[in-house]
């Protein structure tokens, strides 16, 4: 980053801020980008509106500490399951990575995908890139205060149902919505949908490279993750240079020109702003609308295509493109492992916990019929979206013997109940002060939801 001299003669530390005004650009890639973006906003905001079940199908319930996923419940004590989403979320950012380049920056990344939708709203009200400079540079007038009043409204209507929609995965959005129209919001839901409005006014608004150049952390550790074979958008400056205009049809090589007509479309189209022809640049976010801009180039002067296209190191070098390589076998033999492990997990996992706390007031006690006596306190947790009734038995004493007030126990859909029990034995079968013993736990009604849970029976043991 170059420093500016101010008007005293001092050196700065930045650069000042020039704005980018991205030119609009058609092609393959562009529209694939296009897709994405779409397919992503649509995922986005109308997936709070799913249903499942009589109830939201995506919904994180933080009060009740419940997280719907589709036909999938996951309470605080599925937290490794979301330890395993994440850690596979980074190793398949290093996957792709490693394979595409920075294909998430430039088709996935939120960052870029409202930018492009806030770019689109810019150009549907101010124009397209020349009406947009010469707006910003013109006088400010009545026409110019509307054009950019009505841009920013639009900017801001977009931002608050953004904000809502964030807030609509944590609380019901039916709910959130009444809520919103009788002005009953709570602090924290009003608090978190300005927050999210004001960061994705700011972001896509205003900001939008600079988040890529300055904030995101991505761009500067990628280096880590490229090596000669991955994939990258990339000059040919063999075949391009020396640059140079010329009318078309005219023999450019015999003029000791190269194929790149330096009409600088690669530059305009650039939403960071950087010169592909310069080399590859941890600024480069990926996005191939140089290369869409190059093609028809190439095709309105009847050249060949690909003067800017991605490809790899070594593949510019002539030495092939080798896909399976070590790195990437690595990468993906553990997220098929990881994915694997998860999948086999989510669909043998019992929705069903029980934990077991002894009365550690009195060790035991000793009935009036002789018998050891421990008091322990249950706690059934039944995750599963139906109600079920229990039966429940003890193990690991001769003679152990379960006093409970309930032959049956009724719990309801995703509730925990709380009982107290008492095991008795006889002294004469406690081989030691402390034995394991073990509580069994069974559905009557589904026989798959059983589970047993260790404790440990204290007495007197023998001398």
């Amino acid at each position: 980053m170059q420093s500016q001299k101010t008007n005293t003669g001092e050196q700065g530390l930045y650069a000042e801020h020039k704005k980018i005004y991205p030119r609009e650009v058609s092609g393959y890639f562009t529209r694939l980008r296009m897709l994405s973006v779409v397919v992503l906003l649509g995922i986005y905001y109308l997936m709070p509106f799913a249903r499942w079940d009589d109830r939201q199908a995506l919904l994180f319930d933080l009060p009740a500490r419940k997280f719907y996923i589709f036909g999938l419940t996951l309470w605080p004590q599925d937290f490794i399951y979301l330890a395993a989403l994440l850690i596979m979320a980074g190793l398949s950012l290093f996957f792709f990575t490693a394979l595409l380049g920075r294909v998430w920056c430039g088709y996935a990344c939120p960052q870029t995908v409202w930018t492009e939708a806030y770019l689109w709203m810019e150009r549907k009200i101010e124009g397209n890139r020349g009406r947009r400079m010469k707006l910003d540079k013109a006088p400010t007038s009545a026409a110019k205060i509307r054009t950019k009043a009505l841009k920013h409204t639009v900017w801001i209507i977009f931002s608050l149902w953004t904000g809502f929609t964030f807030v609509g995965y944590f609380t019901p959005i039916y709910e959130l919505g009444g809520r919103l129209f009788t002005g009953d919001l709570g602090p924290w839901e009003t608090f978190w949908i300005l927050f999210y409005s004001f960061a994705t006014y700011g972001n896509a608004g205003f900001m939008r490279e600079q988040v890529c150049k300055y904030m995101c952390p991505y761009a500067r550790f990628q280096s880590a993750m490229f090596d000669s074979d991955t994939l990258i958008v990339a000059y040919h400056p063999e075949r391009g240079e020396p640059r140079g205009s010329r009318r078309r049809g005219t023999d450019f090589e015999a003029q000791g020109l190269g194929a790149c007509i330096d009409c600088n479309l690669c530059v305009q189209v650039c939403p960071t702003g950087i010169d592909i022809r310069d080399g590859l640049q941890y600024e480069c976010i990926a996005c191939s609308a140089c290369i869409d801009a190059c093609d028809e180039i190439m095709d309105k002067m009847s050249y060949p295509r690909g003067l800017i296209k991605y490809t790899t190191e070594n593949a510019a070098e002539g030495k092939g493109q080798h896909i399976l390589r070590p790195r990437v076998m690595v990468y993906a033999t553990i997220l098929l492992v990881l994915f694997g492990l998860l999948v086999s997990n989510l669909v043998l996992r019992i929705p069903l916990e029980l934990d077991v706390i002894r009365d550690r007031n009195t060790l035991y006690r000793e009935t009036r019929d002789g018998l050891i006596e421990n008091v322990y306190t249950l706690k059934i947790l039944n995750m599963d979206e139906q109600p079920h009734r229990y039966i429940l038995r003890a193990e690991g004493v001769d003679g152990l013997k379960l006093v409970t007030d309930q032959e049956e126990i009724f719990v309801e859909a995703s509730s925990v109940y709380e009982m107290v029990v008492r095991l008795q034995a006889d002294e004469f079968n406690l081989e030691q002060r402390s034995v394991p013993v073990s509580f069994h736990l069974q559905a009557t009604d589904a026989n798959h939801l059983s589970i047993v849970e260790e404790a440990r029976f204290l007495g007197p043991g023998k001398t």
